[in-house]
């Protein structure tokens, strides 16, 4: 159960006073719909009404604060659609007040003629005179106070002014309760942190840009807390499966031996050493959670597929799960010679079988009679039995997260699992996503990959790159073409998907098909096929291909509008050729001017193919947020840690998550009963579950 002194955090938003459920939803789209989101929420900047200028000294378009006297109303006349306008001097000179659609009472209240007041506003020429259109503050000198100097700005939305949300987070903050603190003392003398609550109220204080900075200490303090908790979770979750024993698998080998001989290719020490690894954890009795990280085309489905092998000679069981049919399918396609080879009973399982097909697999399966079964996550239904599962193989594992795994690796007699991903992920973020798991990379590619030759060509040869595609239609290659977008939209001058597809249709006819994420999946799967079988020679994009179809004969991948694609992405994408014996090429549309960072990710992707490094380098130029992006779900999405300004604090979190795991894996003791606190305020609810009750 979430403590109750955090319940107030948790309540929803419309808690608050003054916000109904139509600034609630406006709120939501902003910051969250509860008030836990509100406090951690960051200013994004910063409102500084400390410039105390004369009128005359009073820079153009600044933000100034000044004492005047009113000196005049200028109320326009009646019927006029003209603003309102108040004279008002000092000392060294005179500006005009002006107001549109203004109520002259208030007004006249508001500024009395002949007194003196501070207004707080814009200060722009006009026809060569001082002017402050709307004063956001009005104030008698007696009432000085009731002005902040500084006032943060935070996120907003259409519809949500800067007023109701500060107005909004400061309720919030008024709810926080005072927390027991789960920092260790020592270390948190050494870093000078203010407590919990102390580094809430800075955060929402900030007194210059110094306290915006991700390295203020508020933010490193509560970022810690943030890691904290995320590692904490990890571990726990971590240990909770390690107690529960798995199954010690151990085959003869004699499957593996034929599986190899059978391959057209040898091993790479890589894929030696990542096989290695998975074997010796299947050979023990503990569960094995293992990720295999490596680039495309690194050698990862045949390292899965002979540890899968392992499991067949031991009298067991395998499942390979692919995010798409056409995905499993083509494992399918790759595979099933190796285990005809090797003696094993491949099958596969997906939406198309009929009912009688479907039935009889169904048997075949709970009675042991196959082997290896690929497909969708449809083959942990409940409704489908396996006689002996004991290992499970993902593809894809980054579109999985914490949440799916548990609740997978739930399902039947605990298998061993193995989950592989193509993109490589740098160490930090690796860390908070991975945490629980034990990790393999696969850091070399088969012998025999030819490197893609990749330029950056910008949009105004686009008719010289269509041209080069009909060379390579003419010799019966088949190319990709991604665009950024599914159709056209009046906000971002980006060419759609469907306008290049028409446009290319003209040049091509029937030879060109489309695929992007609006389409059905079945939709999605015929085109890749007819793609996959060379029906279709140039196949129009968004990066639903990202993680997709394998055509060998696919030689050229152009990526229109690169620019606006991350490193990781673009790597990805390109990854979809060079994937046979032919020469294949890499083109990168851009529209001229790139800016410096858009320039670097270009000439990174010409200078390498490590995707390890790419990975690095586009956390580096981009930051978390960018690189996780809404598809690879599995990473954590952190309010308010920065996995690439807080490395360091996430390195230390992991070193004292790992030390209270060991010394009070149950958090029993007063460090580890406000630990349980933060796991909550967090929201690792599933980690804080797991803990024995006291």
């Amino acid at each position: 159960m979430r403590p109750s002194i955090l319940n107030p955090l948790f309540a929803d938003i419309t808690a608050l006073p003054g916000v109904g459920p139509k600034l609630a939803t406006l709120i939501g789209r902003a910051a969250g719909s509860r008030v836990v989101d509100l406090i951690f929420t960051a200013p994004i900047s910063l409102v500084d009404r400390s410039y105390r200028p004369t009128l005359a000294e009073a820079e153009n378009g600044r933000l100034a604060t000044v004492k005047i006297v009113v000196d005049r109303h200028d109320p326009p006349p009646k019927g006029r659609k003209l603003p309102y306008k108040v004279i008002c001097s000092d000392s060294t000179g005179w500006a005009t007040l002006v107001f549109f659609h203004a109520r002259a009472d208030y007004l006249l209240k508001a500024l009395p003629e002949g007194q003196v007041r501070i207004v707080s506003g814009k200060i722009e020429e006009y026809k060569g005179a001082k002017q402050m259109t709307h004063p956001d503050y009005i104030l008698d000198p007696e009432n000085e106070g009731a002005m902040p100097l500084y006032e943060p700005v935070y996120p907003l939305t259409a519809g949500l002014t800067a007023n109701v949300m500060r107005r909004a987070t400061a309720e919030a903050l008024k709810r926080a309760p005072t927390l027991v603190e789960w920092l260790d003392s020592a270390h948190r003398r050494q870093e000078k942190w203010q407590s919990w609550n102390e580094a809430l109220a800075d955060l929402h204080a900030p007194a210059g840009a110094n306290d915006l900075s991700l390295h203020s200490s508020a933010r490193c303090r509560l970022a810690y807390d943030e890691l904290l908790a995320n590692q904490l979770a990890l571990l726990l979750i971590r240990r909770a499966r390690g107690k529960a024993r798995g199954l010690a698998i151990k085959g003869d080998g004699a499957m593996r031996r034929k599986a190899l001989l059978a391959l057209p290719f040898k091993l790479t020490s890589a894929q030696k050493g990542a096989l290695r690894e998975v074997s010796e954890d299947m050979g023990s009795a503990d569960r094995m959670v293992r990720l295999i990280q490596g680039d495309v085309g690194s050698g990862k489905t045949i390292v899965a597929f002979l540890a899968m092998l392992a499991a067949v000679e031991a009298g067991r069981q395998a499942a390979l799960m692919a995010p798409t049919e056409i995905l499993a399918r083509q494992h399918l396609e790759s595979l099933a010679p190796l285990a005809k080879a090797a003696g094993a009973r491949l099958e596969i399982l997906t939406g198309r079988d009929k009912r009688a097909a479907r039935d009889d697999k169904l048997a075949r399966l709970a009675n042991g009679a196959i082997d290896i079964l690929i497909g969708t996550h449809a083959i942990f239904q409940e409704s489908i039995a396996f006689k002996a599962l004991a290992f499970v193989v993902i593809d894809e594992q980054h579109r999985f997260g914490v949440h799916q795994r548990m609740s997978l690796t739930q399902k039947g007699p605990r298998p061993d699992l193995l989950v592989m991903t193509a993109t490589p992920i740098p160490r930090t973020l690796a860390l908070t996503a991975y945490g629980d798991m034990d990790v393999s990379q696969i850091t070399e590619k088969p012998p025999g990959r030819k490197p893609v030759d990749t330029r950056a060509v910008p949009l105004d040869r686009l008719d010289d790159v269509v041209q080069g595609l009909r060379r390579t239609v003419a010799k019966g290659e088949q190319a990709y073409w991604v665009c950024p977008l599914v159709e056209e939209s009046e906000l971002v001058e980006l060419t759609a998907a469907e306008d290049r597809f028409e446009h290319l249709k003209s040049e091509f006819g029937d030879r060109v098909g489309i695929v992007h994420g609006r389409m059905k999946a079945d939709e999605k799967d015929a085109v890749m096929e007819r793609f996959h079988n060379g029906e279709i020679s140039v196949l129009i994009a968004t990066t639903v291909i990202e993680v997709g179809v394998n055509a060998p004969n696919a030689t050229i991948m152009i990526i229109e509008h690169a620019e606006r694609f991350g490193l990781a992405q673009l790597h990805q994408l390109r990854g979809r050729v060079g994937r046979g014996d032919k020469p294949s090429s890499c083109i990168l549309l851009y529209r001229p001017p790139l800016g410096e960072t858009a320039t670097a990710r270009l000439k990174i992707l010409r200078d390498t193919e490590d995707g390890f490094l790419i990975a690095e380098e586009d956390l580096r130029l981009r930051g978390a947020g960018d690189v996780l992006g809404a598809a690879q779900s599995g990473f954590p999405k952190f309010r308010i840690a920065d996995v690439t300004a807080h490395g360091d604090l996430l390195a230390a979190a992991r070193d004292d998550a790992k030390m209270m795991v060991e010394k009070d894996p149950n958090l029993s003791t007063d460090r580890g009963e406000a630990l349980r606190t933060l796991l909550y305020l967090f929201s690792r609810d599933d980690a804080a579950k797991l803990l024995a009750a006291g």
